[in-house]
């Protein structure tokens, strides 16, 4: 028997025992359980024609399955041959006696020894998955855990299953002819021990778009229909391609992303990680679960991203099949690339990847330098061509994260773009930056990187049409030797005409304006065309569409050098809103001032109302042994006319009524309500009552005859044969007495305000004068103050009435200059003197 026959039997067998892995809890079982009428061949008996056929077909299939298994497993074990022959430097038959003695004395299968020899030759992401999980398995051994060296993939046989499945995976990607080949492969050899139940590997096009290169586990017209992704469509294969880490979702269902599969398991778990080699992502490899994913151990995440480079190495080589009708895509290469740069009018470098020795992607290499470039440090085509992008432009890397979309875009394949884009150059180790725009595209395997400088005078030009477009400005020139007039696109704009339009030249102005401004019109055309000065000139343009617009003209000549017109220059302002605007305010402005005048008509009436009726000063009252005083002080602002007012007059019982009040509120009807109060008190006061009396009945004329207003008043009567004041009060402040240098309010007695209540009584008082006492009554125009309280305030005007100077009248005007008052308040103020 030969060696090649020797090993057969013992990789086959060893390969079906290492195949039996357990699944976990969600996988489904290995055998094909069918239902619908298949089902019914299970009843079948033995000997039965449609029994001994099933049998027969359930015999071959796994027939199949074991020589595809001894297959895969042979393929291992003569590579491990083949490194056993390289290290040992014997024969084919002597390394395949050498790794049956070593399977032996490892007390491993042939094929769990030949894929250790792999592993420890290889020394790749593969290796690296092994010896983490071995590791991993070491500390659950020592640690003692639940499920032991027994449990799912526990231990060194678990260790070894793990590496089996996924070099298993590996020859079979590597034998397939294609991804759908791969899809298969890796779903049966590597995924379902896991739990996964499909995956779909998806190849990324170079427009960003994604094709289903290969699938298992969907059905053929779930496949069919996902085909093809377009550009910008977010489906987990795109999440997962523009994460470097991965998708990993719990539940598909919670995310509410659509993908391949979606309704088939519509609550399993997905993960969709980037295929990957070089720095280049070619697509991405999407595995799918029955039911929601718990998170996984590193071990397994390390397994997933194996299987993706795998996929990266298949789908490097990756073609789609052209539909029918369909013309192929052609992928430029670099030199095709690089006569499509040349014909560029902007700047543009073609870069190819450079990887290190581990083959990942460091820089990339400038390939080609355009005949349009500009390198903003001022070095010369040869310098920069053929230098790494990092070296000759260090500060890519830096704020700008140039370098970095470079990279994403030969990684992804998506297109960047970028507006205003800042750039910095080390010139001399000094930094000087210019703002360009910038385009990043990949062409197959190079990257085209185009930008284009802001120039200072685009950059000008740009805000003066800006400026031109928001002012509502339209420019014109008119040559008036060759008739030649050049308009913008914003005059064309202006007056209602499409571009394609000849202008209308100035002498034709007065035809397209109101005909009211033909005056002013031609007073501009002559100032300007016959005087030669700058001129300008409002109008009302009448445009084709019916439209008025209120436009000013702007223009000034140009002479050559024989002092002859050449040529007119200006602009057009359109003033539509400003005119209205102005308009508007001259109506407001009237109006406002109509209102004004009212204003100080009605306060100038007021004002001689109330001075008809409340004096500033009054004729003095001539009473034996008694001086009599008062003073009425308007309020600062004429608008505030209030309703203070006074009365002093002697009855024809011979007593003297002195009273003060004060109506609530400002303006005519304050003013109206005093008269009637006022006149009313002096008509009741001729009964003979009292202060009291004369109160409550005034109380009823407040409350039933004027117009719902308040009022606080005061009321006495003197009996100058007595020296005695009788006196009351309505919510007003008490009289002041001011005896022997001391001041003070006499007794407060009580009484509400005026027009309260209907019905309301007054308690009276009595008070004997003593020569020379004064007696003062008040309005609370002469204390009052916003930043203090009525107290502080009657204590201050005690303060004031204290010292009393030789006269009444200079006792209450020394009381009206010192008064603190900052209300603005009109003020009335009575004084007596007894002789």
């Amino acid at each position: 028997m030969s060696t090649s026959e020797e090993s057969r039997e013992p990789a086959a067998g060893a390969h079906r025992e290492a195949s039996v892995s357990r699944p976990g809890p969600s996988a489904p079982p290995r055998s094909c359980a069918v239902d619908g009428p298949a089902a019914d061949l299970r009843g079948m008996t033995p000997m039965s024609p449609v029994g001994r056929l099933a049998a027969t077909v359930d015999r071959l299939s796994r027939e199949v399955r074991a020589a595809q298994a001894e297959a895969e497993g042979r393929a291992l074990i003569e590579l491990a041959k083949g490194i056993l022959v390289g290290r040992l430097g014997c024969g084919p038959a002597q390394a395949a006696r050498q790794l049956a003695e070593l399977a032996e004395q490892s007390q491993v299968t042939p094929l769990e020894f030949a894929v250790d020899v792999i592993n420890q030759a290889a020394r790749d992401r593969v290796s690296e998955v092994t010896d983490a999980f071995l590791a991993a398995t070491a500390a659950v051994r020592n640690a003692d855990t639940v499920d032991g060296p027994d449990g799912p993939d526990g231990g060194e046989a678990g260790a070894g299953s793990a590496a089996v499945r996924l070099r298993a995976a590996e020859s079979g990607a590597l034998a397939a002819g294609d991804t759908q080949s791969v899809a298969d492969a890796l779903l049966e050899q590597a995924l379902r021990p896991l739990g996964a139940v499909a995956v779909a590997i998806w190849a990324a096009g170079y427009d960003g778009s994604l094709t289903l290169a290969g699938s298992a586990g969907f059905s053929t017209a779930e496949a069919s229909r996902w085909r093809y992704v377009p550009p910008d469509v977010t489906t987990v294969a795109r999440c997962g391609l523009t994460e470097r880490a991965g998708q990993w979702i719990t539940s598909l269902a919670e995310t509410g992303l659509p993908s391949v599969g979606r309704h088939q398991y519509p609550d399993g778990g997905r993960v969709a990680v980037p295929a990957g080699t070089g720095g280049r992502i070619h697509g991405v490899l999407e595995i799918a679960w029955p039911a929601p994913l718990a998170p996984q151990p590193p071990q397994v995440v390390r397994q997933v991203e194996a299987l993706a480079e795998l996929c990266a190495h298949t789908l490097e080589s990756y073609v789609p099949s052209q539909a029918a009708g369909q013309e192929p895509r052609v992928v430029p290469d670099a030199v095709e690339l690089m006569d499509l740069a040349d014909g560029l009018y902007d700047p543009a470098l073609v870069l190819v990847p450079h990887l290190d020795a581990d083959g990942h992607l460091a820089d990339f290499r400038i390939q080609h330098v355009n005949k349009s470039f500009l390198d903003p440090a001022g070095r010369p085509r040869a310098v920069v061509g053929g230098a790494l992008l990092l070296e000759a432009y260090p500060m890519a890397a830096g704020e700008s994260e140039l370098f970095q979309n470079v990279e994403r875009v030969y990684a992804t394949g998506e297109p960047f773009r970028a507006r205003r884009l800042n750039l910095t150059a080390l010139v001399d180790q000094v930094p000087l930056s210019a703002v360009a725009d910038i385009s990043v595209s990949r062409h197959g395997n190079a990257v085209l990187l185009i930008w284009r400088i802001e120039d200072e005078t685009a950059r000008l030009a740009s805000l003066l049409q800006h400026a031109q477009r928001l002012g509502r400005i339209g420019g014109f020139e008119e040559n008036l030797l060759t008739g030649e007039i050049t308009w913008n696109g914003q005059l064309f704009d202006l007056y209602g005409r499409p571009q394609s339009s000849t202008p209308v030249p100035l002498e034709r102005l007065a035809a397209h304006a109101h005909p009211d401004d033909a005056v002013a019109i031609g007073r501009f055309l002559r100032t300007l065309l016959h005087h030669r000065r700058s001129a300008s000139a409002a109008f009302r343009l009448q445009r084709p569409d019916g439209v008025t617009r209120h436009v000013r003209v702007v223009a000034e000549p140009v002479l050559d050098t024989d002092d002859r017109l050449l040529v007119v220059r200006g602009a057009y302002q359109d003033i539509s809103a400003q005119h209205w605007t102005e308009v508007a305010l001259a109506a407001t402005r009237d109006q406002l001032a109509h209102t004004e005048q009212q204003a100080i008509e009605r306060a100038r009436l007021t004002l001689q109302l109330q001075h008809a009726i409340m004096p500033p000063a009054q004729t003095p009252l001539k009473v034996p042994d008694l001086q009599v005083a008062v003073r009425y002080r308007p309020a600062e602002t004429e608008q505030l006319v209030g309703g203070d007012w006074y009365d002093a007059v002697m009855l024809p019982n011979g007593l003297v009524l002195l009273c003060v009040g004060d109506v609530a509120g400002h303006g005519i009807e304050a003013a109206t309500s005093m008269v009637v109060l006022r006149n009313a008190l002096r008509g009741l006061a001729v009964t003979g009552a009292g202060p009291g009396q004369l109160l409550s009945w005034l109380n009823i004329v407040v409350h039933h005859l004027t117009g719902g207003v308040t009022a606080t008043a005061v009321c006495g009567l003197y009996d100058p044969a007595r020296r005695t004041l009788r006196w009351a009060r309505a919510g007003h402040l008490p009289p002041v007495l001011v005896r022997d240098a001391q001041a003070g309010p006499l007794p407060l007695v009580k009484g509400m305000l005026l027009g309260a209540v209907a019905e309301a009584s007054y308690e009276e008082a009595e008070v004997q004068l003593a020569a020379e006492d004064t007696l003062l009554m008040y309005t609370d125009g002469l204390i009052e103050r916003r930043d203090r309280s009525v107290e502080e305030s009657l204590a201050q005007l005690l303060s004031t009435a204290r010292p009393a100077p030789s006269t009444l009248d200079q006792h209450l005007d020394r009381l009206l200059t010192y008064s603190r008052s900052d209300t603005d308040d009109d003020t009335c103020l009575v004084g007596i003197r007894v002789g």
